[in-house]
């Protein structure tokens, strides 16, 4: 019999909240993260683009001195996150070998990785910080949370660009299954609110040009919609059993399905327009709760606000559902959260849970005039979610043609 799996904890420092239920109050609220960029580096290298989604709450003030001195940015987000999850879960007692950690991000250190070139050009290499690799390899953030909770069980990075925290939570559920651990934490985090990832995503036309109102700036399936907002920050899931889960009495959030993962093989950054790649995603995952796709109530789509992006995930998701598709209510929270690139599927699987536990649809904010290309039924302000259960899928898309799905149910 397949084991079931159940989320008990949640954690997230985001551009809405530093904290998972802040971020979540925000959110439905209508509130956007995204705000115009007051550093000095903005203007000393003439950026295109002068905004973006920075965290609301300042790693600093809540991370001792310390670990800030230690740690990239993507990390310390990732170690609020996951500080957070843990304790609402109940802080676990669980023996260290039963722990277990599947952590994501898309870019990795590339503060620190930068900080040490301009480093090493300006004052030579005796002043390059010896901390520096640890601190800008991909896994440092997998490596601060499990060396925080004591996670023995492995602790296993994914980077596959904007589908890879939606990738660790389906691959938390499958050694979940597997026996390796009893909880693991998984999730994702991203810091990359640089000068060098700003300019190059500007000079490929991804980001939106709104620099005069950064907070409608993010506006997904609307006719004007122009790129996407970068954004910042991470979101944890305590991930474990169900029998050892109800064995500990913890709270239930939700149940995960699981997930799937497939890829375009298409392109190096545009997603295939036909969609069937993400399609079969869909498919596979909603397989996975053994139940027809009837039973989708609710949709956290990828949703990018990219002109692209958008329709070719609406090409996906009319592939799988059919003319269904239009009763399906389906929530965009990038033009809330913006993109936290590999951290954006951890935090919407974290939203999708939430509106499967309080049983309401976040809103879409910004969608003043929709494209009559997408006709989705776009959730614009929160709605009740409705009795009994429910089945909720959550996108996750990547340059290179990675594609990621979970599916979560009401418990």
């Amino acid at each position: 019999m397949t084991k079931k799996i159940v989320v008990t904890g949640l954690g997230a420092t985001t551009p809405l909240g530093g904290t998972m239920t802040d971020s979540w109050t925000a959110l439905l609220a209508g509130e956007s993260g995204a705000t115009t960029l007051e550093q000095e580096w903005v203007a000393k290298n003439e950026l295109p683009i002068t905004f973006a989604a920075q965290a609301k709450v300042p790693a600093a003030d809540i991370l001792q001195r310390i670990e800030t001195k230690r740690l990239d940015p993507s990390s310390q987000f990732a170690l609020i996150a996951a500080r957070e999850a843990w304790a609402d879960a109940g802080t676990p007692d669980v023996a260290p070998e039963r722990i277990g950690v599947d952590w994501a991000t898309g870019i990795g250190g590339v503060w620190t990785l930068l900080d040490a070139w301009d480093t090493l050009r300006e004052r030579g290499p005796r002043r390059v910080l010896p901390m520096t690799v640890p601190m800008l390899m991909p896994n440092g953030p997998a490596a601060a949370v499990g060396m925080d909770v004591g996670a023995r069980a492995g602790s296993r990075t994914v980077v596959s660009a904007c589908a890879s925290s939606t990738e660790s939570i389906i691959n938390a559920v499958e050694h979940l299954r597997a026996g390796y651990a009893d909880v693991i934490i998984a999730g994702g985090s991203e810091a990359a609110i640089h000068p060098l990832p700003i300019a190059s995503f500007a000079a490929m036309q991804a980001l939106s040009k709104r620099n005069d109102e950064p907070a409608t700036a993010s506006r997904p399936y609307d006719v004007t919609r122009d790129g996407f907002v970068l954004g910042e920050g991470a979101a944890a899931l305590v991930l474990e059993t169900e029998e050892h889960a109800l064995a500990r009495g913890a709270r239930i959030y939700a149940e995960v399905i699981g997930g799937a993962v497939t890829s375009d093989a298409y392109h190096i950054t545009a997603p295939d327009p036909e969609g069937s790649a993400a399609a079969r995603a869909m498919l596979e995952t909603i397989e996975l709760s053994g139940e027809s796709i009837d039973a989708v109530a609710h949709i956290n789509a990828h949703a990018t606000s990219t002109p692209v992006g958008d329709i070719a995930e609406y090409n996906a998701l009319k592939r799988v559902f059919g003319d269904r598709l239009h009763s399906i209510p389906v929530s965009a929270t990038k033009a809330s959260t913006g993109h936290l690139l590999g951290g954006a599927g951890a935090i919407e699987a974290a939203f999708t849970v939430l509106a499967l536990y309080h049983r309401t649809l976040p809103p879409t904010i910004n969608l003043t005039e929709q494209d009559p290309e997408i006709p989705l039924d776009v959730v614009t302000s929160p709605r009740p979610l409705g009795e009994g259960k429910h089945l909720a899928i959550s996108n996750s898309f990547g340059f290179g043609g990675h594609n990621a799905v979970a599916g979560f149910r009401t418990a």
